[in-house]
């Protein structure tokens, strides 16, 4: 059998839409690492409220890329990718396929699509003072300077309003278009989730989050790092700080993240539908391995194989 080039397995998705689970069976199932792609999960301490993978998870498969940083050393898309690329070839060396899994837009299409943000470092000091303008006032800086930009990062979302700025600041030109693309030569297989039941999802993600500790882990963030920690006010944490605060009770907490939940997953939706060209599933369809459609598990099998494979049947 001839040579056979390691390629990369993508899977790929809104919030709440089954990845991980998917990404753990076919990782059990055919012996794959599991590499993280979702942009808050690479923080130390921010367990619940990402949904990262438990450490029992953890025990059943290899996961790459997860607590790279503590949550008040920000990592910018490029030190992922140059640390997630680092990992792959890492892997392709071994003749191993590795699998990456999250919903993070930018951080999967750094790696999917070889796209290559500015290289200006952080700018701590001007991060400070966009903090204390308020993200209300940051967001409308950046709509003046960056239209592109402002309509693709949400009105709330601190962490990229601010970056998008701080590159606008730092070398006069717009964010937008200064991302260029320079894709991998290996061969990638992308499977996306986008369940019916997604509404439904969402609010039960909710509810097991707030059952496994989010206000507490909230509460330790706070305490080590402050309540003005930008990733504290990223999805689920901004409403527990509320919440741990007197500013709101537990159902108006629980409502303003399955809201905000269900908004962000519609523009991640609309994201990968317009950036990847992946295999969508059904939510039948995504269950697990022995659910993928037989021609989408042998395409899988064919790309993970090793030469010194035997053809498995892909059952």
């Amino acid at each position: 059998m001839g040579h056979r080039q390691p390629g990369l397995i993508v899977i790929l998705g809104p919030t709440a839409s089954g990845k991980s689970a998917l990404a753990l069976d076919m990782a059990c199932r055919l012996n794959l690492p599991i590499l993280n792609g979702d942009s808050r999960q690479v923080y130390r301490g921010m367990d619940v409220g990402t949904a990262k993978a438990t450490p029992a998870q953890q025990r059943l498969a290899p996961h790459c890329l997860l607590d790279l940083r503590d949550p008040d050393q920000p990592m910018t898309v490029q030190e992922f990718q140059a640390q997630a690329q680092a990992c792959i070839l890492q892997f392709h060396s071994q003749g191993t396929t590795p699998l990456l899994v999250g919903g993070s837009g930018l951080y999967m299409a750094a790696i999917t699509r070889g796209l290559r943000p500015p290289t200006l470092p952080p700018q701590p000091a001007l991060r400070r003072q966009l903090t204390a303008l308020g993200q209300p006032h940051c967001h409308g800086l950046l709509r003046c300077a960056d239209p592109m930009a402002a309509h693709r990062i949400h009105p709330n979302d601190t962490v990229r309003t601010q970056r998008a700025l701080e590159v606008v600041y730092g070398t006069g030109c717009a964010h937008s278009l200064q991302q260029r693309r320079q894709p991998p030569a290996y061969p990638i297989l992308e499977i996306g989730l986008a369940p019916e039941d997604l509404h439904q999802r969402i609010h039960q993600r909710t509810g097991a989050m707030a059952a496994g500790g989010l206000l507490e882990e909230t509460q330790r963030l706070m305490e080590r790092f402050g309540a003005e920690l930008p990733l504290l006010q990223t999805m689920g944490y901004r409403e527990a700080c509320q919440l741990l605060m007197g500013r709101m009770d537990h159902q108006q907490a629980v409502a303003a993240i399955n809201r905000r939940t269900r908004q962000y997953a519609k523009r991640q939706l609309t994201w990968f539908r317009g950036q990847h060209q992946a295999h969508w599933l059904t939510s039948a369809q995504g269950q697990g391995w022995a659910t993928l459609p037989t021609d989408l598990r042998q395409n899988i099998v064919d790309l993970v194989r090793k030469p010194t494979d035997s053809p498995p049947i892909p059952a």
